[in-house]
């Protein structure tokens, strides 16, 4: 409602007839307006009432009235009494509907609402002589919230003078915006003069949202406030004067969604329609899967240049130059095919498997390559392939270059293995198959024998008595003693000398049983068929997962065989999608066990070879690895069962060297516990000797196997040397890792630090009571020269004399000083060279009893070194051995030299 423009009457209601009276005048612009005017001031007690038409709310919920008007300045007025007022009240009724007014009793101030007295900031006291009023007073007033459907107003004059000239009655909104590259709809203002309301947002054409949701909040001021989200234009759209999203033209693309502008067309690639999201490559072109959208096309490399041959034996070096053309790309690497070929090159076929690329067959970043393990006397032919990050999405061939070589004459392989047939008190029976590469004809084979003490016995075997697919040989020996035979052979080699070489393949008594390597087979199944029983699948029920192996799951399930109870067993089983080669790595380690029969060797129980999935059945070790199973029982067990543990170990590593098995990982994550605390051997798969793989941080690389370093002897690292005397040098470190139940060994030092510590003689230092006795015999575990470190049987024999006599158990290691730098001795660390209660504990690995610690008020390193037993038994530290623990570490170091390792030297 606006009276500024209303020409006729408004018909508002008066009350009483005598009070408001409704004139024609003029504003302070001689415009002509209608008012309402009344100036009884010199009648007593007034009370006039002026009452709008109903007036539609249109859906606000707050409205705002503004009010034009003069006053008389009572002061001005002759003789006017003390009740004449300056000011006046503003109401408001709400209603759903128009009522009646005239002759209805309306007038009291319930049942509306007030709105505000209105006082004037100026008064006149004259008239000038156009008889326009002056001094017009504007006065803004707003209420809410209003929820019929329209409202009346009501002006209350009690005793003024005065004339409304206009009264215009509104209400606020935001209005309708593109903001952000989002529509916001027309929104009225909230109820209260503060309230904010929220708008959501739509976003525009060919936009989508960043954040969710798009809002707006509209102020009751009307003014918008406070974006939140946003939209920008989608892939192949780009902004256009902030809030229009236009198509990319031909030519540019725009690949993601952004407020980014199109971009032209990398080189080599096109796009012919609007909105691209991404150029497509020209014919002979490609991208490469790792390429962005904005990076050029690409093709393939041309082929190899001037490649050379040199042929050494049965080996070959191949040299060439790089591509004259890469294809526009930096990433060209080179593949190498091997063929073999018949004599007059009309078939070839690939290679076998045990040709050897050096460094690799595929992905070569160098021009050059040396391939050995070739045969003899053989025509190859080599393919050369240059590619790149687009070769693989070439139609055509990758460019390469060829060359043909024929091999020379080579010395032939060793044996790999020999075999006892039988035996009787002076004499043998031995086999043994052709070498795998004869690189030539055999003309003999030679075997020597001899006595530990004495000097080696040749026996000539020719050639054509023993050439047979498994060559035989009887030895009628006249001794009962220790014997080592060792088998060379000679071929038929114009060109070159025979080296005759004396491997060492067996060493035993007469009459023992001796380990036969499942690998020597021609058909590994017929070692898994000769050394693991098959068991019907249906007696195998598998109940929980327990761990992951090399080549699948492992769980813990049961076994019931006919005629025997039902017992728990640990299953490995062979994952799906499998090759050939991974189930006869996979079901080598059973071949193994199988060979085995102590009560410190893991039982084999059996193998399912016939359904899926493979699966090898063993006995279950209730408390699982060593490693662990020490750790989560730190300094529980006496002195005494440490060591029972360690001589059930050493049994069943005597009784693993005696058949002539070298384990090459015994490691404490390698033996198993069951619940009666009995320690046996086990993971005797070979595969990870096999493979350059370096997933398993225990393992390092070397000499194109993986290693466990700390763990392993020097004459192992460096030459792959593997004994039983390199196991017990494993043993040694065993031994340790028991004694500090289940330490790391060397700590965190790196693998190198560690080889290049023991190249120095440093040995690890007694972990913390450890008995002297026990610590000299890891010393004599640890020794370099591999001759005069004990044997197996030795070691057992040592365990059993401490646990007949355990005070020889009593004398308790110190770490004596050494002149040279030591390694880092972290048995015992000082409390006062930590910063907190929380990092000491963890250094000590007693993390367990932290919340003891500091709940009981042991909340600073001082008052921890102060602590007694007692003061452990009333914090809750129970266990003996923790006690132990904690107090040793409070006691301060005073000399630095008792953190020094023992040199193995000692």
């Amino acid at each position: 409602m606006d009276t500024r423009v209303a020409t006729a009457e408004l018909g508002w209601t008066a009350y009483p007839n005598s009070g408001w009276e409704e004139v024609s005048g003029y504003d302070e612009n001689l415009n002509t307006i209608r008012t309402y005017q009344v100036c009884n001031v010199f009648e007593p007690s007034q009370n006039n009432w002026l009452l709008t038409t109903f007036i539609d709310r249109r859906g606000a919920q707050r409205i705002y009235v503004e009010i034009r008007f003069t006053v008389r300045d009572c002061s001005s007025i002759p003789n006017v009494p003390g009740s004449c007022k300056e000011t006046f009240n503003l109401y408001y009724y709400e209603t759903d509907a128009v009522i009646a007014t005239k002759g209805t009793v309306f007038w009291m101030e319930a049942p509306y609402l007030k709105v505000d007295t209105i006082a004037a900031d100026e008064s006149f006291s004259q008239v000038d002589f156009g008889g326009r009023l002056m001094k017009v007073n504007t006065e803004v007033r707003s209420f809410g919230p209003l929820s019929k459907n329209g409202f009346y107003l009501a002006f209350q004059d009690y005793g003024a003078c005065m004339s409304l000239l206009s009264v215009r009655v509104f209400y606020k909104k935001c209005p309708s915006v593109v903001q952000n590259f989002a529509v916001f709809p027309e929104t009225m203002t909230g109820a209260e003069s503060t309230s904010l309301v929220i708008a959501r947002g739509t976003c525009i054409a060919n936009s989508e949202e960043v954040d969710v949701p798009i809002k707006l909040y509209c102020n009751g001021d009307g003014e918008w406030m406070v974006p939140i989200g946003s939209c920008t234009c989608k892939a192949g759209f780009e902004p256009d004067n902030g809030n229009v999203c236009r198509a990319c033209p031909p030519g540019t693309f725009k690949p993601t969604q952004g407020p980014s502008l199109c971009l032209q067309c990398p080189p080599n690639s096109r796009s012919t329609s609007e909105a691209a999201t991404i150029c497509v490559c020209r014919n002979g072109y490609y991208r490469g899967d790792g390429d962005q959208p904005d990076k050029p096309c690409t093709s393939v490399p041309s082929s190899p240049r001037n490649v050379i041959s040199i042929v050494n034996e049965t080996s070959v070096i191949l040299e060439w130059h790089a591509p004259r053309e890469t294809g526009g790309r930096d990433d060209v690497v080179y593949n190498i095919v091997c063929k073999k070929c018949q004599a007059n090159r009309r078939s070839c076929s690939h290679c076998d498997d045990n040709v050897e690329f050096v460094p690799r067959q595929l992905g070569l970043t160098e021009t050059r390559v040396f391939i050995s393990n070739l045969l003899a006397h053989t025509v190859y032919s080599f393919e050369i392939q240059a590619v790149n990050g687009v070769s693989n999405k070439s139609p055509y061939p990758a460019q390469h270059v060829s060359i043909d070589i024929t091999t020379n004459q080579a010395a032939p392989s060793i044996v790999p293995i020999m075999h006892q047939i039988s035996s009787t008190m002076n004499s043998f029976t031995l086999s043994w198959p052709q070498p795998e590469q004869p690189n030539g004809i055999i003309l003999d084979y030679e075997l020597r024998y001899y006595e530990k003490v004495s000097v080696c016995v040749c026996v000539s075997v020719m050639a054509e008595v023993l050439l047979l697919v498994s060559p035989t040989l009887h030895i009628q020996l006249s001794l009962s003693t220790l014997v080592v035979l060792e088998l060379s052979l000679r071929a038929d080699m114009s060109n070159c000398p025979s080296p005759l070489g004396c491997p060492t393949h067996f060493s035993g008594s007469p009459g023992m049983k001796i380990y036969i390597d499942p690998f020597t087979y021609e058909d590994p199944n017929e070692a898994v068929r000769e050394f693991a029983k098959e068991i019907d699948v249906s007696t195998v029920k598998i109940e929980e997962v327990i761990g992951a192996g090399e080549f699948g799951e492992v769980y813990k399930g049961r076994l019931k065989l006919p005629g025997k109870r039902e017992i728990y067993v640990a299953i490995k089983t062979l994952k799906a999608g499998y090759v050939e080669k991974q189930r006869r790595d996979f079901l080598s380690e059973a071949s193994i066990m199988g060979q085995f029969d102590h009560p410190n060797i893991i039982r084999l129980e059996g193998v399912v070879t016939k359904s899926r999935p493979v699966m090898i059945v063993t006995e279950f070790m209730e408390n699982g690895a060593l490693d662990s199973f020490l750790r989560q029982n730190d300094g529980q067990f006496t002195v005494i069962q440490l060591v029972g543990m360690m001589r059930g170990i050493s049994a069943g590593m005597k009784y693993l060297s005696e058949m002539n098995y070298v384990h090459r990982d015994l490691a404490a994550r390698n033996i198993l516990v069951n619940s009666n605390l009995v320690c046996k051997v086990s993971d005797f798969g070979l595969s990870r000797y096999l493979q350059d793989d370096t997933s398993d941080p225990s393992y390092t690389s070397s000499l194109g196997g993986k290693i466990p370093v700390r763990w392993t002897a020097p004459e192992a690292i460096a030459y792959r040397k593997f004994t039983s005397a390199s196991d017990v040098w494993s043993y040694g470190i065993v031994m340790w890792e028991v004694m500090s139940f289940g330490e790391r060994p060397y700590w965190d030092m790196s693998n190198q630090d560690v080889i290049n510590a023991i190249e120095q003689d440093y040995r690890l230092p007694p972990p913390m009571d450890c008995p002297s006795a026990l610590h000299q015999l890891m010393l004599d575990c640890w020794q370099k020269d591999r001759n005069v470190r004990p044997r197996f049987t030795d070691i057992v024999s040592t365990l059993d004399k401490m646990i007949r006599n355990p005070a020889s158990l009593k004398a308790v290691a110190n770490i004596p000083a050494v002149p040279s730098q030591p390694l880092l001795d972290r048995s015992i660390p000082d409390v006062n060279t930590f910063s907190s209660v929380e990092d000491w504990l963890a250094a000590i690995k007693m993390s367990q009893y932290r919340d003891n610690f500091l709940n009981s008020g042991f909340t600073s390193l001082q008052l921890v070194a102060q602590m007694t037993s007692e003061d452990l038994l009333r914090i809750g530290v129970t266990l003996a051995g923790h006690q132990k623990k904690i107090l040793t570490n409070i006691q301060k170091k005073e000399e630095k030299q008792n953190k020094t390792p023992t040199s193995g030297n000692n």
